[in-house]
C-alpha cells in the first residue's frame, strides 16, 4: 500500500505549500488560488478524450441507455451531485443520468471510507440498477486504484458497457482498463494527499462537460439557453419566463401566457411565440424534429 502511494502524483508533496503551517491567512489563501489556477489548463489537455466520452454518451442516449457516475468519497459524491442535477436542467427523466457511490446514500453527509475497498459492491451496484451494454459507466477515482471502481468498470467491461474512467493519475489501474481514460494531472496537492482540493475540482469541471455537452448534443438548449428546464419553484419559472423572453423578443405577458398554454413546457413555448402555430401542431413538429429546437425552426423556414 505505501509503495503503490509513492507512485501517485496526487499522493506527492507539493514544494510551494512545504512552509503553509507558518504562513499568515492570507499567503495560505494566496498559495491555494496560485495552485488553484493549474487546473483549468490541466482539464484543456484531456479535451479530446472527455469528447470521446461525451460522443459515447450522446450515442448510448440514442439507443436508450444512461450515463451512470460511480464512485467513492468526494469522487462519489460529485458523480452524484452532478446526476442530481440533470432533471431541474435539463428536463431529463431521473432515471437517465445516475450516480452511485460507495456506502449508498448515507455517505453523501457521512464519512463511509471503508466502503471504497469492496470491489464486489462496485459491481453489485450496477446489478442493482441493471446495467445493460447500452449504457455508459464513468468510475470516478482520484488515485485511479479504488477497489470499489475497478470492480465497477470491470462489470462494466463484461456487460458491454462503455467504461469511462476519470482519475488524475494516468498510467493507474482504472485508467489501464477504461475504454476512455480521461486523466488530468493537476499535480500535488496544496495539504498532501487531500484530493478534495485541486483533483476534485478537476474532476468537477469535467463531469459538468460531460453532462452539459451531452444534453447540447441531445437538444436540450436553443443558442446557449436552457430550454428543457423544469420548473418546480417560483424562482425556477421566474427564469423560464426570461427564457422565452430572450430567445423571442417578446414581452413579459407575452411569455407567462406562452408559458400557460403549453403547461409550462419552455421550448414549445419559444416555438409558438416565434411562430404562431397552435400549440398541438408546434408539439407535433418539435417531437418530429427529435425535440430540437433550431432543426424545428428551419424546417419552417424552408
Amino acid at each position: 500500500m505505501l509503495s503503490e502511494l509513492d507512485t501517485l502524483v496526487s499522493e506527492r508533496r507539493n514544494p510551494h505549500s512545504m512552509g503553509i503551517d507558518l504562513m499568515s491567512t492570507p499567503d495560505i489563501l494566496k498559495t491555494i488560488n496560485a495552485e488553484d489556477h493549474l487546473v483549468p489548463d490541466a482539464v484543456g489537455k484531456v479535451l479530446p478524450e472527455v469528447a470521446r466520452a461525451v460522443d459515447a454518451i450522446v450515442a448510448a442516449f440514442g439507443k436508450g441507455g444512461r450515463l451512470v457516475y460511480i464512485g467513492a468519497g468526494t469522487s462519489g459524491r460529485l458523480g452524484v451531485l452532478d446526476a442530481s442535477e440533470c432533471p431541474p436542467t435539463f428536463g431529463t427523466p431521473p432515471g437517465l443520468v445516475v450516480g452511485l457511490i460507495a456506502g449508498g446514500l448515507d455517505a453523501l453527509v457521512n464519512a463511509s471510507e471503508g466502503a471504497e475497498d469492496r470491489a464486489e459492491a462496485g459491481r453489485a451496484d450496477l446489478e442493482r440498477i441493471g446495467l445493460a451494454a447500452r449504457d455508459v459507466v464513468v468510475g470516478i477515482a482520484v488515485s485511479g486504484r479504488t477497489p470499489y471502481v475497478i470492480g465497477a468498470l470491470d462489470y462494466a467491461k463484461a456487460t458491454g458497457a462503455v467504461a469511462v474512467g476519470l482519475t488524475c493519475n494516468p498510467g493507474s489501474p482504472i485508467a489501464r482498463m477504461a475504454d476512455i481514460s480521461i486523466a488530468p494531472v493537476v499535480g500535488p496537492e496544496v495539504l498532501t494527499g487531500s484530493t478534495r482540493l485541486k483533483s476534485g475540482t478537476a474532476q468537477k469541471l469535467v463531469l459538468n462537460m460531460l453532462t452539459t455537452a451531452s444534453m447540447i448534443r441531445t437538444g436540450k438548449s436553443y443558442q446557449n439557453l436552457m430550454v428543457d428546464l423544469h420548473i418546480s419553484n417560483a424562482k425556477l419559472l421566474a427564469r423560464a419566463v426570461r427564457i422565452v423572453m430572450q430567445a423571442t423578443g417578446c414581452t413579459p405577458e407575452a411569455a407567462e401566457q406562452a408559458l400557460a398554454a403549453t403547461g409550462n413546457d419552455v421550448k414549445l413555448a419559444i416555438l409558438v411565440t416565434l411562430t404562431g402555430k397552435p400549440v398541438e401542431a408546434a408539439r407535433q413538429e418539435l417531437a418530429a424534429a427529435g425535440g430540437f429546437l433550431r432543426r424545428t425552426l428551419a424546417g419552417d423556414a424552408a
